[in-house]
């Protein structure tokens, strides 16, 4: 799970059902609140925080698809939807109206732990990445960018060197931390398409950066070669809170 026990609004109207999640997703460490129809899911979103919902598609009076319509409206709050029925239909039509995943019963609750925690991973490193992108210094295992002054400080605080391309291409590195990026799109991201600006130009790049904040360069784990692929920065990336003098 993550670090801090997630939330979680059980709506089903199945009483059985119903406790058999709850229980499950207690067991692994998930705060629990249950309801049974939109009524009591309003209710119970209003007198606490909710960090995923899941919500089934037939309930009594309002169905979830209009549920869920109603909630994306209002916020990004996740949302598994949960059908008897497996028709694609359905899966499309929750997925338009905002949710974030489908499961189809019956199903192991295992498999929607697995889902819970996939969807929650997956919201908290779109937070990540927004609040990167306006950053104007991120840190990663100790190191500190400084976007505004192109600065580059190690974990002791002394300023390392660097070309402008390096930094440019360290930069993009840390904006896109966990992703996949081809020579291409390295090139595109950081030197556009100006003549003289070649593939093999990135390769020399990285392995300079390399040298420079790996422990050891010829086995680096923080830019990773990727086969076929490109390259992935792989350490953690947070947004540094600006601090007033």
């Amino acid at each position: 799970m993550t670090q801090a026990s997630p939330n979680i609004l059980v709506v089903e109207d199945d009483r059985e059902t119903r406790a058999l999640i709850a229980k499950y997703l207690r067991t692994n460490s998930c705060n629990v609140t249950t309801a049974s129809d939109g009524r009591e899911m309003a209710r119970a979103m209003a007198d606490h925080r909710v960090d995923l919902l899941i919500l089934d598609v037939m309930l009594p009076g309002e169905d979830g698809l209009s549920l869920c319509r109603k909630v994306r409206a209002e916020s990004q709050t996740p949302i598994i939807m949960l059908t008897a029925r497996g028709e694609d239909v359905d899966r499309i039509l929750g997925l338009e109206m905002g949710a974030d995943d489908y499961l189809a019963k019956p199903f192991n609750p295992r498999e929607l732990l697995a889902r819970i925690n996939a969807v929650l991973r997956r919201q908290a490193a779109a937070r990540n990445a927004s609040a990167i992108e306006g950053a104007t210094t991120l840190s990663f295992l100790g190191w500190r960018i400084d976007i505004r002054l192109r600065e580059l400080r190690n974990p002791e605080g002394a300023r390392v060197a660097m070309t402008s391309a390096e930094f440019d291409l360290l930069r993009t590195f840390c904006e896109r931390p966990g992703r996949v990026l081809s020579r291409d799109s390295l090139l595109d991201l950081t030197q556009g398409r100006s003549a003289g600006s070649f593939e093999r130009s990135i390769d020399v790049l990285v392995s300079r950066i390399r040298r420079k904040i790996e422990p050891d360069p010829q086995e680096a784990t923080m830019i990773k070669t990727v086969r076929s692929g490109g390259y992935m920065f792989t350490p953690r990336v947070e947004a540094v809170a600006a601090t007033s003098n």
